[in-house]
């Protein structure tokens, strides 16, 4: 009589520490990003100390965070699986004007929402099809999709601007309408990071994943389903561009082909900084936050001072490879 077909536990696999504190993995890397945010705060209020510490720039900080924030959580659960998505800027696009057409719109706000996720989700699955099963390199698969689905955009809106419709109001609203002096996509944001939260750190998916980041092979012997749950990975990605695409439908009233141009940067490299390892196995939510916040601040940083964007995108690609060079001398240290 043969045994049933358990979960063991894993050998050689990079199992994910035992959460502590802010999440677990890398306090006192949070501890040092909490530290940059503070300098970055001090910045803002000996250089612009009139504009920055208003209200309203508050609320300008915290909204474009929601929305490229609710992408760096489906990008920090792919990157800890092991994968990379480039396509998220992408997806949200298509999913705005997709959820934008006349026709949809026809139906009201509720279909426009579940039109935005479904799309989301389902480029997020084929991601996840041709990665898992078509075998295909993660950076191909989706530097694939970026290109069919920014076209996709572009050919259904035919490069122009959509705008919501007066009846669809209550999308907008999400926007307008604030709780405590801060908007309801803010919330809509907290949600989606506190759920994810719980799922990498308190359920068995979350585990499966620091599992298949780590040691893939050491993952399927020990009863995994290596290549579902990779899909899976990608779908909640999708997922997560979809819900992202309703916050900055909301934000700007429009669908546009042009939405989420460059987000796929600055969703990753909030992620590495924040902590998560590029090879997969290790990272947090906490952190990946963290480190988006950083991003937000200091393009919000060079908007006040008038800096030239050219030096905004230099400044992020030189954070980035010092996270990464800096990720390097940890593993190194570490090794025996």
């Amino acid at each position: 009589m043969s045994e049933p077909t358990t979960e063991r536990p894993l050998s050689g696999a990079a199992a994910p520490l035992p959460s502590r504190g802010f999440g677990g993995l890398g306090e006192m890397r949070h501890l040092g990003l909490l530290v940059a945010l503070a300098l970055l705060v001090v910045v803002g209020l000996v250089t612009r100390p009139e504009n920055f510490a208003t209200t309203s720039n508050l609320v300008s900080i915290l909204s474009l965070a929601a929305t490229i924030g609710v992408i760096t959580v489906g990008a920090t659960f792919v990157i800890i699986g092991g994968g990379i998505d480039l396509s998220v800027g992408a997806v949200m696009a298509l999913a705005s004007v997709w959820a934008t057409t006349l026709a949809t719109q026809s139906y009201g706000p509720v279909v426009m929402v579940i039109c935005a996720i479904l799309v989301g989700t389902g480029a997020g699955l084929v991601n996840g099809l041709l990665i898992a099963y078509g075998r295909l390199v993660p950076f191909i698969a989706t530097l694939a999709m970026l290109v069919a689905a920014r076209g996709l955009a572009q050919r259904m809106s035919d490069r122009k601007t959509q705008l919501i419709q007066a009846d669809n109001a209550a999308i907008v609203d999400l926007s307008t309408t604030r709780v405590l002096g801060i908007p309801l996509l803010v919330y809509i944001f907290a949600l989606v990071v506190v759920l994810g939260w719980i799922v990498l750190n308190r359920t068995t998916f979350g585990r499966r994943t620091y599992a298949v980041g780590g040691n893939p092979e050491a993952a399927r012997l020990a009863g995994i389903d290596v290549r579902r749950h990779t899909m899976l990975l990608y779908a909640l990605s999708g997922l997560c561009c979809g819900i992202a695409a309703i916050l900055i439908m909301a934000r700007t009233t429009t669908g546009s082909s042009t939405h989420g141009d460059l987000y796929e940067l600055d969703a990753i490299a909030a992620v590495i900084i924040g902590g998560t390892l590029l090879t997969g196995g290790r990272g947090t939510i906490v952190g990946s936050i963290l480190g988006l916040l950083i991003f937000t601040l200091i393009t919000n940083l060079f908007i006040l001072n008038g800096l030239n964007t050219s030096d905004q995108l230099i400044a992020k690609g030189l954070i980035i490879v010092v996270a990464v060079l800096l990720q390097r001398r940890n593993l190194k240290e570490r090794a025996p």
